[in-house]
């Protein structure tokens, strides 16, 4: 596996549209997906109490890549229950004063988005979410691969769009 890229994955479904769609991504950039909904990942803990669970692990993970793709489906305009776990937790690395150090560490590292759902645009705020979470982390926002699979996910309807991405993906790594 390439440690250029890494997708973190966030749904309730383990086989559903966006996870065969986030495979073919994975497959064409021969990246590491990591599945939360396979880990021990506890919510935001004002007191820190949860810093033992496999958020950090996740976080090495990252710092290993030049690219990261963030990859869920869009629940009422937003991220999944699963990915806004994830980026509430975050919020750890600028909280937790042993952790500061790590946070800064990912800026300058390059962030994507990849999201299916049954409209024929990806909802701004799914987008946003995204995009001003890792901003705010010194990350730099490259863009998003959306699906709409209204009718069903359909690969062939996204080859060229699939195809963009990956070349922006492919660039990022450089």
């Amino acid at each position: 596996m390439s440690s250029d890229s890494l997708i973190v994955f966030g749904s309730s479904r383990k086989d559903g549209n966006t996870r065969r769609f986030t495979d073919w991504i994975a497959s064409e950039i021969e990246c590491e997906i990591i599945d939360l909904a396979l880990l021990n990942l506890s919510p935001y803990d004002y007191e820190h109490k949860n810093i033992n669970d496999d958020f950090l692990s996740i976080i090495d993970k990252i710092l290993q890549a030049k690219n990261l793709i963030i990859s869920s489906p869009v629940y009422w305009y937003s991220v999944s229950a699963q990915m806004k776990v994830f980026i509430d937790r975050l919020s750890d690395l600028l909280d937790v004063e042993e952790l500061k150090d790590t946070g800064r560490k990912l800026k300058g590292k390059n962030i994507y988005a990849v999201c299916t759902s049954i409209s024929s645009k990806v909802a701004p705020s799914f987008e946003n979410t995204v995009k001003h979470t890792f901003e705010y982390l010194g990350m730099s926002y490259e863009g998003c691969l959306h699906a709409n699979c209204e009718n069903g996910y359909s690969p062939k309807n996204y080859e060229k769009d699939v195809e963009d991405f990956l070349a922006m993906v492919r660039k990022g790594a450089q």
